[in-house]
Parts: structure tokens; sequence; C-alpha cells
């Protein structure tokens, strides 16, 4: 396969690795990212390689709360600019496509679309007629509801509407002290955007993935202090380091075990912990919901000196 300069342009933003570095490894990886970003990591090069996908769309994510507190929506539309973004009628739009959600509670994204907004018509018409009316396209890309009767839904909102966050606690509890409680939790997700609830929840082939990775690095790390004269690490002891490295990562992807953003000295699940004892009841987060505009898409980049030279036929 053919390695283009896009490709290894794309491999060089997420990793922060060498220009050429990011070459072999795509030459290695037959073009494939995600292994060329894998092989990047095993080599100790990549500086970013746990950095979410490069955000570059535009638009807004929004989120409503059931005045019961037991329902929540959270919605994510783009558009092609930030201009569009700040526009009070694209704004009125997307809090009025949370509403909808909310009280729709559709199955999936078609439904979604499908749901009647306002004067019979469906969400997508009236994209559709913003789109006409505003000349930018605009696209719905996705939404999530979370509900819970035998507890609460708590949502924050961070950045201008960049950052999105719903969270469901599950307890017999009806203090004040929940809101306050989901409220941190959430901006602690906003903040560290943790992958799992708790070490429980983790995947098996994530670990059996992360800890591949963590062995190879290992190994070459070990490789190149032999290399420089130093006494080679039996295969023991790089297997108990590697053990290390990885239940430190799980804590960093693990918001139960993830230090608390306000205050280090302890952990989610510790704070958790504390405020049911103080409630007098069980506190389970069963689940979070984050989104924030544009994760994982790539925006158009335009290229001033390019655009000119065609214009004039150059």
């Amino acid at each position: 396969m053919q390695i283009t300069a896009g490709m290894v342009k794309e491999l060089r933003e997420q990793t922060q690795a060498g220009m050429m570095d990011c070459k072999k490894a795509l030459v290695e990886a037959e073009g494939n990212m995600e292994k060329a970003v894998d092989i990047l990591r095993e080599k100790g090069l990549s500086k970013a390689a746990k950095k979410a996908g490069r955000i570059a769309a535009e638009g807004l994510v929004s989120l409503v709360v059931s005045d019961d507190k037991k329902h929540g929506a959270i919605v994510e539309i783009n558009s092609e600019t930030d201009f569009v973004a700040k526009n009070e009628e694209f704004k009125n739009f997307v809090s009025a496509a949370a509403e909808l959600a909310l009280r729709a509670k559709p199955a999936d994204l078609a439904a979604f679309k499908a749901s009647e907004l306002e004067n019979g018509k469906s969400l997508e018409v009236v994209l559709n007629e913003k789109i006409s009316k505003i000349g930018e396209n605009m696209t719905i890309r996705r939404f999530a509801v979370e509900s819970q009767e035998n507890g609460t839904v708590v949502g924050y909102v961070h950045g201008a509407g960049k950052i999105a966050v719903l969270v469901n606690l599950a307890t017999s509890s009806d203090s004040e002290k929940l809101q306050e409680l989901g409220k941190d939790i959430a901006m602690q997700v906003a903040s560290m955007n943790p992958k799992y609830i708790s070490s429980d929840d983790v995947d098996q082939e994530y670990i059996a993935h992360e800890k591949e990775i963590l062995m190879a690095q290992a190994v070459n790390e070990n490789e190149e202090e032999a290399a420089k004269g130093k006494k080679k690490k039996p295969m023991e002891i790089i297997e108990k380091m590697v053990i290390g490295r990885l239940n430190k990562e799980l804590k960093e992807v693990c918001l139960l075990e993830q230090p608390f953003v306000k205050d280090s000295d302890l952990t989610v699940g510790q704070v958790v912990k504390n405020v049911a004892k103080e409630v007098g009841a069980e506190i389970v987060v069963k689940s979070t919901v984050r989104f924030e505009v544009g994760e994982g898409l790539e925006k158009k980049e335009e290229n001033f000196a390019e655009e000119v030279a065609k214009q004039m036929g150059n």
C-alpha cells in the first residue's frame, strides 16, 4: 500500500513521533493507522498514544435533565465553522434537540431524526431548513438518554457547550448531596475522560492489548540498556514491571480509581463512599456519558495559498 504524506501527517499529529518514525511505522503496518500507533508505542516513540482522536469539527453539545432528576438527555450537533456554532439560532436548535431526545427517548439515531420537533416537522426536516437558511452544512451526530428511577441523573456542561457529561447514580437516598456529588463526578469525567467506571468493568481484550504493548516497550528498553553496557533484567523482573505499569494505567482510565480532581489525596471511589456514609445509603455510579464536540472527527483543512493558486488557474 502506498504511504501518503497525509497519512504520515495524521499519525504524527496523533502520536507526536518523528516524521521518519511515523513513515516507517506505517510501512511496517501496511497503512493500518491503529497498528502503526501500536508499533510506535512499542518502540517508545509515541508521546501521545493515549490521546483521544483529534478534536477538529465544530458545533455544540447540549444536555437537559428532567425536573424530577430521574432522566437526562445529551446531544451533539456539528457545524462546519465555529462562527455558526456561536449563532443563537443554532444554539436554540441544539437545545431543542436535547429537549426532544429527553421527551421522545428514541431507540436510535434514525428514530431521533424522525421524531417530531415542531409544527409536525421532524428534527431532520427542521435541520435541513436551518442548513438552507444559514448556508452551511450541519449534522446531527449522536445522542444518549440516561434514566434512573432508583436514584438520580446529574448533568454538567463545560466550555460553553464543548463538553457535556451525564452521570447516572443509583441510590435509595434523595439527599441534596447527591446533586453535588453528581456534579463533582461529572466534572471529573469532563476533565479526565475515563474509559471505564471501575477496574471490574475493564474489557479483557483491552487489558491483553495494553499488556502486549507494555511488554514490547519493556523488552525494547531492556535491550537498549544492555546495549549501553548495563546488566540485562531477567524476564520475571520485566513481567513484574509490566504488571506495575498496567495497574498504574488502569488507575488512569478507571473513574473510581482516579485521584479526585478537587482533592488528590482521595480517589473518586473514596469520595463516593464518604458521601454514601454521610447520607446513610449505598451509592453506585451506574454509568456516565461524555460528549466532546468533534471528538474523533477530522476538520477540513484549508490551505490559503493552494486556494488562491486554484482561483488564479495556476
